[in-house]
């Protein structure tokens, strides 16, 4: 399940990524990037659930990002670490079937792949601060 979920996230982060340069339908550009990066991954439900989340709750985990990484305004963030809080954001705040923790490792694992040799550490702070916050 684990492996499952983490393509799962590493599939919307892309497409997560993919939006902020082209647009389009959400759930149509996951659909493509779940068929080109991931076509054995069958259960696609919690792909498209997180995805459908984030993007209702947008505004919300924006204003997070702001709030937990002042110094960095949201448009001078990396795109690829800023879709990457998104999720990690999404989840320590409204899925309650992931544990924070695992949110925020899954969140750095993603960063290191994807990000430079800051977004682990940088993800991790934001993450760890949001969660702190959160469980008080």
């Amino acid at each position: 399940m684990a492996s499952y979920r983490h393509l799962a996230r590493t599939c919307i982060m892309q497409t997560l990524f993919v939006l902020e340069f082209h647009g389009g339908e959400p759930e149509q550009v996951l659909a493509n990037i779940l068929h080109e990066f991931a076509p054995k991954l069958t259960e696609t439900e919690f792909a498209k659930e997180t995805l459908k989340g984030i993007v209702e709750h947008k505004d919300k985990i924006i204003s997070v990002i702001q709030k937990f990484a002042p110094e960095w305004p949201v448009d001078k963030i990396a795109r690829v670490d800023r879709a990457v809080l998104e999720i990690g954001i999404y989840e320590i705040l409204y899925n309650k079937e992931i544990p924070d923790i695992v949110a925020i490792n899954e969140s750095i694992e993603i960063a290191k792949h994807f990000g430079d040799e800051n977004s682990p550490k940088f993800i991790n702070g934001v993450l760890s601060s949001v969660m702190k916050h959160h469980n008080e």
